[in-house]
This record gives C-alpha cells, sequence and structure tokens, in this order.
C-alpha cells in the first residue's frame, strides 16, 4: 500500500475535494489562504552528505513549493524539529531562515524536542485573490501541458552526476512563477517533487480529461545520456518544478521558462509517445 491509497481512507473522514491538491484552502476576508504541511526523515528524505544548513533549506522548500503551485503567495513557515543531537539546531534554523528570505516567507516559530532520527516538519502559509488561485482539478481537452524547468537533476545527482548536486540539496522552489502562472490563468497546476509521471497521474485522478506528453519535448538533465536522462525527467523525484495545464492563448507568460511537452485530451489517460505511461515515482509504501 502506498501513500496514494491512504488518501482514500483520509478521505471517508476529511471531505475528499480537500484532499486534491498541494495545499488546504481556507477563506481568509477578501484572499484565500492556502496552508501545507511536510514531514521529512533523514534516512529517506536527507541525502548522506548534506550540511545542516542544506537540510534546514531543503525542509523550507518543499512547503513553499506546495505554496508555489497554488498560485499563492508565500507568508509565514513553522518548524517543528526532532532533533538526533543538539549541535546540529543552529545549522538546521539558519538554513530554513535563509530559505524563508529568498523566496519572501517569514519563519516565525515552530516546535523543538528529541528524537533518535532527525525529522523536520515544516508548515507555511500563503495567500492568493481567489481569481488567481490555482488548483490540480480544471484541465481541458486543447489546453497545453508545461514544466517550468529541467526534470530528473535530483535523482541525476543521487545517479552520481555531480554537476546537479546543487539541485538536490538546495532546490529553488519556483515561488515566482507559480504567481506569475495563477495570474495568467493556468487550468490546472500542481508541484512536481514526485516525479513528473507520478504528478500526470495525479492530475488524472481529479479532472475527467486525459494527458499526453512526446517524451522528445522534455527538459533533461544536462551531462546524462539521453536514454537515462529520459526515464530520470519521467521518473525521478527531488525536483521542484511545476507541472501545469494552460490554454495556448495564454502564453508566452512573462518571467515563466515553460517548456511544452504535451497536450490536453478527451481520453482519461495519461499517455507517453502515445502509450500508457507507468504509475510510478516517489512514493512513501507500506509492506504487507
Amino acid at each position: 500500500m502506498d501513500e496514494r491509497s491512504l488518501h482514500r481512507l483520509i478521505g471517508t473522514v476529511i471531505a475528499p475535494e480537500r484532499l486534491e491538491d498541494d495545499c488546504a484552502v481556507i477563506p481568509c476576508g477578501d484572499l484565500a489562504m492556502v496552508a501545507s504541511t511536510d514531514m521529512l526523515h533523514e534516512t529517506t528524505d536527507f541525502p548522506a552528505g548534506m550540511t545542516d544548513w542544506q537540510v534546514g533549506w531543503m525542509a523550507v522548500a518543499v512547503t513553499l513549493s506546495d505554496i508555489a503551485s497554488m498560485g499563492a503567495a508565500p507568508g509565514q513557515v513553522l518548524l517543528a524539529v526532532g532533533l538526533d543531537r543538539p549541535q546540529r539546531l543552529q545549522g538546521i534554523m539558519e538554513g530554513a531562515r535563509d530559505c524563508c528570505i529568498a523566496f519572501g516567507a517569514e519563519l516565525v516559530g515552530g516546535d523543538l524536542d528529541a528524537h533518535r532520527e532527525l525529522t523536520i516538519v515544516s508548515t507555511g502559509l500563503g495567500t492568493v485573490e481567489p481569481e488567481h488561485l490555482a488548483r490540480r482539478r480544471g484541465a481541458r481537452p486543447g489546453d497545453v501541458i508545461a514544466v517550468t524547468g529541467p526534470l530528473g537533476e535530483a535523482q541525476a545527482a543521487l545517479n552520481g552526476y555531480d554537476r546537479h548536486t546543487k539541485e538536490l540539496l538546495e532546490p529553488r522552489p519556483r515561488v515566482k512563477e507559480g504567481q506569475a502562472l495563477g495570474r495568467a490563468g493556468v487550468s490546472a497546476m500542481m508541484d512536481i517533487s514526485d516525479g513528473l509521471a507520478l504528478s500526470l497521474h495525479d492530475l488524472l485522478a481529479v479532472n475527467d480529461c486525459g494527458f499526453s506528453i512526446d517524451t522528445a519535448l522534455l527538459p533533461l538533465p544536462a551531462g546524462v545520456p539521453e536514454g537515462e536522462g529520459r526515464a530520470l525527467a519521467l521518473y525521478g523525484g527531488g525536483d521542484f518544478e511545476l507541472l501545469f495545464c494552460i490554454p495556448p492563448a495564454a502564453l508566452p507568460v512573462p518571467g515563466v521558462a515553460a517548456h511544452l511537452i504535451g497536450e490536453v485530451i478527451v481520453e482519461r489517460a495519461v499517455l507517453a509517445d502515445g502509450e500508457p505511461l507507468e504509475r510510478r515515482g516517489y512514493l512513501h509504501e507500506w509492506k504487507g
């Protein structure tokens, strides 16, 4: 069983439509507030060799990427740190603060306790005008499918391509791009950190249409053989790009380097080069 399967159980307790997006959406006066929380563990989420500063940076970046996917401006971030060794705290907090500053957020508090394994939970809030709120649901046949940058770079670094180490250890959420795309009228958008193939299937789950991509159009990680790079672009996790659908007439969007990779189709399927694309990517799983 994987985490997506467990969403069905959560949907018996919380309204299922609340689970469709990267963030929860909460009315906030004339604005919409978006809220996201992410849990990261040392053994599964922080690659070996990371500095404590990079750990703090990544913990915030994953949450800001979710906020970006909603077209929202980041506001406040809270960090709960389950700390294995006290001397790590300063580096973690400085990295978290610096990531907030870099992308227009503010680190405002959190929680601290002792853990056997370093575990960090980051919670972020953002705001957006309701008419510019971007959601996963809303794709329409005839829209183009695009991403904001190269795919597979983080996995390439894990595979030994050191030129991509910075992308792996110090990801940069597409905050400004997300806001620009929300204002431009994207029909559907999401964070792509679990991999392109899995993200397309996530879009399929909440839309009444399908998604067809051309793998020759994928922006691949530099310095990686083409075949391997294409596989990494499809299935590798850890990239903090945005995947979006948008009417062709809305392009180009100022400030956004949009890489067109396909189109929204009537048939409810995910296709790559005309063939069904395997539902595979970065998933937490439980055996038994």
